[in-house]
């Protein structure tokens, strides 16, 4: 692992480490990643910048990643607006690749339901060209 690759790596750490709170909004995996999380109606929008020790080996964002990006905007969204729920089903399309930049993720719902939500997600690449979208359906906890 290069200098440069490790200090982020350490960086991405140590902001992890920052807290030891496990809520909405601020749990280790979003400090990790240094997402920032927004609401607006309807919608939860998920900021970040992709960085070298999130790539795959081919040099771009790993989908696990992205995916992750994309449970947490649908997840984030349905707590603020409903209540807490729980992941039922998830499908992921990816469109093209993310490199070093800074990457913007939109929840928002498709169909609110009393027990069963279907939400959507995309996520945009810095140019603002869409790079993957998602469907997921949600049980209301």
């Amino acid at each position: 692992m290069n200098n440069e690759i490790r200090s982020i790596s350490n960086k991405m750490h140590e902001r992890g480490l920052s807290s030891d709170k496990q809520e909405f909004g601020s749990f280790y995996l979003l400090r990790f990643l240094g997402a920032e999380i927004n609401f607006e109606p309807n919608k939860c929008i998920v900021s970040l910048e992709s960085v070298p020790p999130m790539f795959n080996p081919q040099g771009t964002l790993h989908g696990g990643i992205i995916t992750t990006i994309m449970d947490i905007s649908m997840g984030h969204l349905i707590k603020n607006e409903q209540s807490a729920g729980t992941t039922l089903e998830l499908k992921v399309n990816f469109m093209s690749a993310i490199k070093h930049e800074k990457i913007k993720c939109i929840g928002s719902f498709l169909k609110k339901g009393r027990t069963i939500s279907t939400l959507d997600s995309q996520l945009f690449r810095e140019d603002g060209k869409l790079a993957a979208y998602a469907t997921s359906t949600w049980k209301i906890l």
